[in-house]
């Protein structure tokens, strides 16, 4: 897939470079909507608004929620405004619900005049909702019918719709106040005989969402349980919608990349081909708090010039007790951000982890400490600097096991995303505690 998006990406550029309007738009009549949205993330800034603009005005909205946040909102900017609104009518409803807080005020007025009055009314529902919630993700295009017809019944009223949603696996049974009552499998549908009733064939202990699950934990149950579809339920248990696949993946993509992004200090929309000055705007925060975190460790480094002046070695050797604190501790944090994300890690389970690292970090800071006291009593010829170097690395790896865990469950209280702050944070601790480990206990038994 990537050599094709390669040989798209190369054969785009030459139809632009030739600039036949009618040859690119045959071409992006051929791509698939993501494909498009992956060309114009891959295209110099000033080519995009072209490119999209050129798409057919029935997949050009398909396009628009494959993309990026930060190249989302350069189109919604450029892009003639008749045409935006156009695209995005042609959307499913929990897709404009996903565009809808990307677009300005004047722009959403035009859609919500653009769409019918049952697609108004359906959107109204879904952006009730927090955008990270079941509420938030569902479409109301679920197929429901009374618990209390038969097979046959059931599928003649299949037959009288014009069309059947996407990923359409289940149909809702709901009672005469409109509850959920039951989910019934297409294939029982169609298996069974027509004189049974519907109810007879509904799902065991069946996944109910509802409306204010949260979406990490929606997706969560879809890949524990393999659903390709589930309900979605009000306070009252009443049917209000379904989320299918498609959305959970979304879900799940957008968090990893999310996380990724998080560790280096960049945000979700950040876009790659973006101009230079807004590149740079969005990256220097985060360059300044990683100064200011470098700084602490040399001012520590400061406070024991004399000590280094005296042993050279401190400071040769000083930086690899802080990076195998650093690089034991971010294995330790990303496990632990894994487990609070896939509920893994619970109130009732957290102190089983903090000893269970601490020990990790106890047994791995021994180990390593034989074999680096061992190679700095030899390279430096000194048995008294070799155990300065094992007792820094045994106390720098049990600090930064014990950091990996708790640092990510404080953030996580503070409501503080720990996959953005929990990188700097326990960097600036092993650095500072290895730096003066070594140090401290270089002055006091050797100086």
């Amino acid at each position: 897939m990537q050599a094709n998006n390669a040989d798209q990406l190369k054969q785009l550029l030459n139809v632009q470079e030739e600039g036949d309007i009618d040859e690119l738009v045959a071409f992006l009549e051929d791509c698939h909507p993501a494909v498009v949205a992956d060309l114009i993330e891959s295209s110099e800034f000033s080519k995009r608004i072209e490119i999209w603009n050129n798409v057919d005005i029935t997949q050009a909205g398909e396009v628009l929620k494959e993309l990026n946040e930060g190249v989302l909102e350069q189109i919604i900017e450029d892009v003639e405004k008749t045409r935006l609104v156009e695209s995005i009518t042609y959307l499913d409803i929990d897709d404009i619900a996903d565009i809808i807080p990307e677009l300005p005020e004047h722009i959403i007025a035009d859609v919500l005049l653009a769409i019918d009055r049952e697609t108004r009314r359906s959107l109204g529902e879904v952006l009730a909702y927090p955008e990270d919630s079941a509420g938030g993700l569902m479409n109301t295009d679920a197929v429901v019918v009374r618990d209390d017809i038969s097979i046959d019944v059931a599928l003649r009223f299949l037959r009288l719709k014009d069309d059947l949603p996407s990923n359409f696996d289940t149909i809702f049974l709901v009672n005469k106040n409109s509850e959920l009552s039951g989910i019934m499998p297409i294939n029982a549908l169609i298996t069974s005989k027509p004189d049974q009733n519907v109810s007879q064939h509904t799902i065991d202990d069946p996944i109910i969402f509802n409306v204010l699950d949260e979406d990490d934990m929606v997706a969560k149950n879809f890949t524990d349980y393999n659903l390709i579809s589930a309900p979605v339920v009000d306070e009252n248990n009443k049917l209000v919608g379904r989320i299918t696949i498609d959305d959970v993946v979304d879900v799940i993509i957008e968090d990893a990349e999310q996380e990724a992004l998080a560790r280096a200090g960049l945000r979700q929309e950040e876009d790659i081909f973006a101009p230079v000055p807004k590149s740079a705007k969005n990256r220097a925060l985060w360059l300044g708090v990683n100064l200011i975190t470098a700084l602490i460790g040399s001012l520590v480094i400061s406070q024991f010039e004399g000590s280094i002046k005296q042993l050279v070695a401190l400071a040769v050797l000083m930086p690899i007790i802080a990076s195998m604190g650093g690089n034991a501790g971010i294995q330790t944090l990303t496990l632990v951000i894994r487990g609070l994300g896939n509920g893994t890690i619970q109130k009732g389970n957290i102190w089983l982890l903090v000893k269970k690292e601490a020990s990790v970090g106890g047994l791995n800071g021994i180990i390593w400490a034989v074999i680096m006291g061992g190679i700095a009593a030899i390279w430096f010829n000194d048995f008294g600097l070799g155990l300065i170097i094992a007792l820094a690395m045994v106390i720098n790896l049990v600090v930064s096991a014990l950091s990996g865990v708790l640092l990510p469950i404080m953030f996580e209280k503070l409501d503080i995303d720990p996959a953005l702050a929990g990188g700097v944070a326990l960097t600036t601790i092993t650095d500072v505690v290895g730096y003066f480990s070594v140090l401290g206990l270089a002055s006091w038994l050797l100086l």
